[in-house]
């Protein structure tokens, strides 16, 4: 285990204000385990899986389930075991991952190979969690078009919600990279079956911090994007948080009424109807470009002094 950097970050979780200094410390059985396995990473609060990171013989690394309060499965189960009522569309949505359909015109939203690389530190807390781990984007012609480094970590909540960050930072490290103009991705998620708008079992909604909601989201722009609806009975939902640091913030939302949930600052041309290559987005060789998504797990409908209070202390208090 490696020595992790310092950070500082404040959460308003409700009415109460929770502080949190953490640096490297001891697993506590009260907190977040981080355990890696030969073909994935677990990931557990309080004893209780959150998730698991899969990265070895699947074309792209992804987390899947994804838990929230009361263990309530919150991502289709479909590719990966199908669930009585899941629809079996789109079988390159598998749980929660960060991709694009268009990177030097390799399609690594449909079928294109991001291979893991390395597991470079994972740490376990009592007050958070994290991992870190390097991957290779293979194009269509088997060459390494960039490399990338994602983080995941988890922040102890002090109510029922969960919350966690996924940081990704994309390497130019074989020439230059265009991240293309297009709607095939990129943070995204696959909603429970219950949870979509639309569908024989759906009976969700979504709600945007610009007050948009439902099929109306779909390409707009804005701060976060909450999308819930009920699993077993109750009402549980996904925010999703596009920090301020991300380029083009805030971001577009590839957001449909059918589960599919995502952030893309990269597919101008589809949301706007503007001129295509609208949204092209070049990192020269040598350098990189950093994305920083903030996710909320909570019980309930839409709760915005709630995500608001969540969004501002993460984003002004997170180093």
């Amino acid at each position: 285990m490696t020595t992790l950097r310092k950070f500082a970050c404040t959460l308003l979780l409700g009415s109460a204000l929770v502080s949190i200094h953490a640096q490297e410390q001891p697993f506590a059985e009260n907190g977040i385990q981080i355990t890696p396995h030969e073909k994935k990473i677990s990931i557990s609060v309080d004893g209780k899986l959150l998730t698991e990171y899969h990265f070895a013989d699947v074309p792209r690394p992804f987390f899947w389930p994804v838990y929230g309060p009361d263990q309530a499965v919150l991502t289709r189960g479909f590719p990966v075991e199908k669930g009585p009522d899941d629809a079996t569309d789109h079988e390159h949505h598998a749980g929660l991952w960060f991709t694009h359909g268009n990177v030097n015109g390799n399609d690594f939203w449909h079928d294109t190979d991001i291979k893991h690389g390395s597991i470079i530190e994972y740490t376990s807390g009592s007050s958070y969690g994290q991992f870190t781990t390097e991957n290779h984007w293979i194009g269509e012609d088997g060459e390494l078009v960039c490399k990338d480094h994602r983080t995941f970590r988890v922040i102890k909540s002090s109510d029922s919600s969960r919350l966690f960050e996924y940081q990704i930072t994309i390497m130019a490290s074989n020439g230059d990279v265009v991240f293309g103009d297009t709607k095939e991705g990129s943070m995204a998620i696959r909603l429970a079956p219950t949870m979509r708008v639309e569908g024989k079992v759906g009976k969700g909604s979504i709600h945007t911090s610009e007050g948009v909601r439902d099929k109306d989201a779909w390409g707009k722009r804005a701060a976060w994007v909450d999308y819930y609806g009920p699993v077993d009975g109750k009402v549980y939902g996904v925010t999703i948080l596009d920090h301020p640091s991300n380029p083009r913030h805030p971001t577009w939302w590839h957001v449909r009424t059918y589960g599919l949930f995502a952030a893309n600052p990269f597919g101008i041309h589809d949301f706007e109807r503007k001129e295509p290559g609208t949204g092209d987005f070049h990192i020269p060789s040598g350098e990189s470009a950093s994305f920083r998504y903030g996710f909320i797990l909570h019980e309930g409908p839409t709760d915005e002094e709630y995500i608001n209070g969540i969004y501002k202390a993460w984003t002004e208090h997170h180093d």
